[in-house]
């Protein structure tokens, strides 16, 4: 679809065009209108590669003492008078910077707006929000991991004082979710709720997932180096009681810039899959994606994003 279209449809957006989908609900929010701080970057906006209506938002987390942003894709028609009694599913992504928009994101970008606005346009998945949360930057490692890795010294992560990961699940869930859940109309409970990530990303979205048992539904876990913590997370998983109702894995057979690396973490996304499907999550809750030649990079979780969401949420 053309930029102009994009246009026009935010446009229209405005004057009341219909949504696609959406659940009927009592009203959870108001409009988020102008707030102090809040940049908003849509398809007409130069310098960018944002399709659709993204809203920046500085948010300050008393656990960790920092501001980050959250970045926040508004779905289409939103601001619809006709819409303002529904609310939206909503899936919450890590390393926000490198999901929407080239010029955040020198390395590359995972083309989430594209790949949404594409699916829902085609009547193959809901209209959802999707919240971006930028990395810590030089403490994105530390964030992200709640167990140690022995294969990383540089980050300072190979000892238990370097992590906090677990910390940062709670963020997540008690600092995040709740702002987001006030500023927009979100749907609640697991079914409507998911959350994703690569590389340490997908660590930290798998951990939280298992130690959050029933409050995600879908999970999207690409890239994750499953080693950390003697494989904690792989027994983490064997404890599990609850489980979200949907799953995906994705990696790539060159992930590891060395073979050894890179079998290595395409054996235990096996090993993962094994106990799942022990713990009955059938072939409709759980798909694993392994791309032959694929690397950990925003090019490859870009590739299969549309895969992903399809098996997550698809109509």
């Amino acid at each position: 679809m053309s930029r102009l279209w994009i246009a026009i449809l935010l446009v229209s957006s405005v004057v009341g065009a219909r949504p696609l989908t959406a659940q009927s609900t009592k009203p959870q929010a108001k409009s988020p209108g102008n707030t102090p701080g809040v940049v908003t970057i849509t398809s007409f906006d130069k310098g960018h590669t944002v399709i659709g209506w993204l809203e920046i938002v500085p948010f300050e987390s008393k656990i960790f003492h920092n501001t980050r942003m959250l970045r926040v894709l508004v779905p289409a028609n939103y601001f619809s008078p006709h819409n303002a009694h529904r609310s939206y599913p909503v899936l919450y992504l890590q390393d926000g910077e490198s999901l929407f928009d080239e010029a955040a994101s020198p390395q590359g970008e995972w083309h989430v707006d594209e790949t949404v606005e594409h699916l829902v346009g085609s009547f193959k998945i809901p209209p959802m929000f999707v919240v971006g949360i930028d990395s810590a930057g030089e403490k994105r490692s530390s964030e992200y991991l709640p167990y140690t890795d022995p294969l990383n010294s540089a980050d300072g992560v190979s000892n238990e004082q370097g992590v906090h990961g677990k910390e940062y699940a709670r963020f997540l869930t008690t600092e995040v979710m709740p702002f987001i859940e006030k500023r927009y109309r979100i749907a609640r409970g697991a079914l409507n709720t998911g959350l994703g990530g690569a590389s340490y990303g997908g660590v930290i979205t798998l951990y939280t997932a298992l130690e959050y048992p029933g409050v995600f539904g879908h999970v999207l876990v690409e890239s994750p180096e499953l080693w950390i913590g003697k494989n904690q997370l792989l027994k983490d998983a064997e404890n599990a009681k609850l489980l979200p109702r949907k799953i995906y894995l994705g990696i790539g057979t060159k992930e590891g810039g060395e073979p050894t690396r890179s079998t290595q973490m395409v054996n235990q996304v096996r090993d993962l899959e094994s106990i799942l499907v022990k713990k009955d999550l059938g072939a409709s809750r759980l798909r694993v994606a392994i791309e032959e030649g694929g690397q950990g990079n925003e090019a490859a979780w870009s590739r299969r994003l549309p895969d992903a969401l399809l098996f997550l949420y698809g109509q």
